[in-house]
């Protein structure tokens, strides 16, 4: 006996391909428990059903071959579990989503999955200042250029200035002591991301701590670092910044100048015209694997956190 094969039925009999891309389309806009409660489906259901929806997109996007790469890691529970995650830049997408750390073997899995062929067409890396990532394309993708993204390095400048104000809060005692208390997400946000009430917060927590004030203005000039098209011009104004830390009693970003030192090269590489890509998309692209974290309400079932993730920024089908 033969069964005839039916190109509208889904991998589940009881239900239709189109229930379930439909179901696919729903959950891209609400949680899979607001679906579950809207179609009277157990929640379980309107999960495995989503999983055909999301192959098929990957399906349809094809196989990536990217010029340009992001790399970061991402945790995905408590205890420093973490994935890696790497999208093309050009394109806009994350295509690989794996490892089981964020070791220089979890990086070698995404070079063999993605081929040899396909690695040497890479031009561009970029990633974070640790070494496994840069080893391993070293290995990998010897052509490629290495740069630095922007928003980890921001990161370790955000860090030096919290240790300033963990020093100065240390030092003072009493009255001194009560406009830093408390004031560690208004120093280290950017000004367009606080309140009014914040902005207040900060302009007062600035004027009254001289060397918190000087640590502040130091980490908002340094952003200039990436504005300049010329590496000429680039190294200049970072020997500025630098010679300014003399005689500010900032060990801490002393210690940052010294790694922007050591790494100069992976830094100053967004000079040259043909790596003019967007540094900001794999910070974006965090933030939005946390939103689906959340609204996954601690979700165990890594492949379908891992399709999601990878069809995130794809067109509905």
């Amino acid at each position: 006996m033969k069964r005839e094969r039916l190109d509208f039925l889904a991998d589940n009999p009881l239900y239709t391909k189109r229930f379930a891309f439909y179901v696919g389309r729903r959950v891209r806009a609400s949680t899979i428990q607001d679906v579950a409660r809207e179609l009277k489906l157990d929640w379980h259901t309107v999960k495995e059903l989503e999983k055909p929806y999301m192959r098929a997109q990957l399906e349809r996007a094809g196989t990536p071959s990217p010029r340009a790469i992001g790399i970061d890691e991402v945790s995905i529970r408590k205890g420093h579990t973490y994935r890696i995650v790497v999208s093309d830049l050009i394109r806009g997408r994350p295509i690989w989503f794996g490892g089981e750390d964020r070791s220089e073997a979890s990086m070698r899995q995404f070079y063999d999955w993605l081929g040899e062929n396909n690695a040497k067409r890479i031009r561009l890396a970029v990633m974070d200042m640790g070494k496994p990532f840069r080893n391993v394309a070293g290995e990998k993708a010897p052509q490629a250029a290495i740069l630095f993204d922007k928003f980890h390095v921001m990161r370790h400048l955000g860090e030096a200035l919290d240790k300033v104000r963990k020093s100065e809060y240390a030092r003072l005692s009493g009255k001194e002591r009560r406009y830093i208390k408390g004031q560690k997400y208004t120093l280290l946000s950017g000004k367009e991301n606080l309140s009014i009430d914040g902005r207040k917060a900060l302009k007062t927590l600035l004027a009254a701590n001289k060397r918190l004030n000087t640590a502040y203005l130091l980490k908002e000039s340094f952003g200039q670092l990436w504005a300049y098209e010329r590496e000429g011009f680039a190294r200049r104004f970072f020997e500025n910044w630098r010679n300014t830390l003399k005689w500010q009693r900032l060990p801490s970003y002393v210690k940052f100048a010294e790694m922007i030192d050591r790494h100069w090269e992976g830094i100053a590489a967004y000079c040259r015209p043909e790596n003019k890509v967007s540094l900001g998309f794999v910070e974006g692209l965090n933030n939005k694997i946390r939103v689906i974290q959340r609204r996954a309400y601690g979700l165990r079932d890594e492949e379908y956190l891992r399709l999601k993730i990878l069809t995130c920024m794809l067109p509905l089908l």
